[in-house]
């Protein structure tokens, strides 16, 4: 936008090398660091004047929003257990009008520019066709915001949340669809991202073992796991989403081994989370991650990363047997709980029940005859703990039908033009797909974030359709 008004400043020395940086994978490095700091040490208004500083610079100078990728994709997880105001109602920097005012006024100044950024686009590219996931989106997006419809229960806070849903998953896949130069983006961008993301996931759940009460008596309490954008479940999920890009790069470059031994390092973060459901989805996504790092990796590499799996498979049995004691301390918290449902089949047994009761569109995402209770007055409502329950039970079976239409839109984008990028980037997905079975993941703001992100590159950096030159012809 700079640039555009002084074309003089486009050749310069000191704007070529932003844009670099922008680009680079220490950038990314930066932003998942700042956001390590934030939930760690509790200083997120500090953090979050520097994301709007860097986004402000991005949008002026840079020749589109790629540098806006990493702080979506972080943004979320810069809330610190130490500032959680469902915890800490009193000491909690959200609970004091000074920081909800500076928050306000950063997230007005950054909806502006974005809202601004958009506009620029289209007027930039007015015939730009529309992106492939529009109609899902838009057919997902009306059948959460009609949940509970004819059936007593439709009301505006319903249709307000689906509506916040349906944003979370979609705005920034149209955001960056349009706003991105997709010529000039490397396929190998979204795996950067996501890398430095769990390095960044690392930090923080490493973090959460010094808090107050974590081991008591020799034993791990998992409730005593939280951040202050969730608790270990939620820490789980995304933690689970990260573990495909390090083999990405096993996959596709030199020195596999050593992307191999991070994405084990991966999985054993999701571990330490204690979430059981993000354990076996991981499980899951790391057994198919191997393999297809093993597949498509070259032949001098397929070594490499066979040893260092195997090995780490070896290394984990041997260490269950050997150390017992000090492993009973990680895992008594899983071995504890078992098969314990948690009230979950309870739940599921409710969410039937409102979709036999309302079987067009559900009762809507605030009315459940068995959900376990959300805190009165609180925005976030008390949800199914599964994806397909939660459809059925909120929106009926329009809000399903609905659903699986978005998911075959992304299935077909995903396998009809299989390329390595878009294999993992779809075990990402997965990840988060699989941990929605037995958690509220799909349905929690954060991972929907990431979601869009993970969709758009996965579009729009498919080889086979060129997309960007070929909107630029029409």
């Amino acid at each position: 936008m700079l640039t555009a008004a002084f074309p003089k400043l486009e050749k310069t020395k000191a704007i070529q090398a932003l844009r670099k940086f922008f680009r680079s994978p220490w950038y990314c490095a930066l932003i998942a660091a700042l956001m390590a700091v934030s939930e760690i040490f509790g200083a997120e208004l500090p953090v979050y004047y520097i994301y709007f500083v860097i986004g402000v610079t991005c949008l002026l100078v840079c020749e589109d929003t790629l540098g806006i990728v990493p702080i979506v994709c972080c943004g979320y997880m810069t809330f610190s257990a130490k500032n959680n105001p469902g915890r800490f109602p009193e000491t909690s920097a959200f609970r004091q009008p000074e920081a909800l005012f500076q928050l306000g006024v950063i997230l007005t100044f950054a909806v502006v520019l974005f809202i601004g950024r958009m506009l620029l686009s289209f007027w930039e590219l007015p015939k730009k066709r529309a992106p492939r996931l529009a109609i899902g989106f838009a057919v997902l997006g009306a059948a959460y915001m009609l949940g509970g419809l004819f059936s007593g229960y439709y009301a505006f806070d319903t249709a307000l949340y689906g509506f916040v849903q349906i944003v979370s998953l979609a705005v920034f896949y149209f955001f960056f669809y349009y706003t991105v130069d997709w010529r000039n983006v490397k396929a190998e961008y979204f795996a950067t991202v996501f890398f430095a993301v769990g390095v960044g996931m690392l930090a923080e759940i490493i973090g959460m073992y010094f808090l107050p009460g974590v081991i008591v008596d020799g034993k791990l309490v998992r409730g005593a796991l939280y951040t202050g954008w969730g608790v270990y479940n939620n820490v789980g999920c995304i933690m689970a989403i990260c573990v495909p890009a390090p083999f990405y790069f096993a996959a596709k470059k030199r020195f596999g081994w050593l992307y191999t031994i991070a994405g084990c390092v991966f999985f054993l973060g999701v571990v330490l989370t204690q979430s059981r459901g993000s354990i076996l989805s991981a499980v899951v996504v790391f057994a198919a991650c191997g393999i297809a790092a093993l597949v498509k990796a070259q032949k001098k590499e397929k070594i490499g990363v066979f040893v260092v799996l195997a090995a780490f498979v070896l290394a984990v049995g041997i260490g269950l047997v050997v150390k017992r004691d000090e492993t009973n301390i990680i895992f008594s918290s899983f071995f504890t709980n078992g098969m314990d449902d948690s009230n979950r089949f309870n739940i599921y047994k409710a969410c039937w029940q409102d979709f036999l009761e309302a079987p067009a569109f559900g009762k809507g995402f605030y009315h459940s005859s068995g959900y376990v209770a959300g805190k009165p007055g609180s925005f976030i409502p008390p949800r199914a703990h599964n994806t397909i329950f939660q459809l059925l039970a909120s929106g009926g079976i329009v809000a399903l039908l609905a659903y699986l239409y978005h998911r075959g839109e992304t299935l077909w984008m995903y396998f009809r033009h299989p390329t390595t990028e878009k294999t993992f980037s779809f075990f990402c997905v997965g990840a988060l797909l699989l941990t929605s079975l037995l958690d509220c993941n799909f349905f929690n703001i954060g991972p929907g974030l990431l979601y869009s992100v993970l969709l758009v590159f996965a579009e729009c950096t498919d080889p086979a359709k060129k997309l960007y030159k070929q909107k630029r012809k029409q």
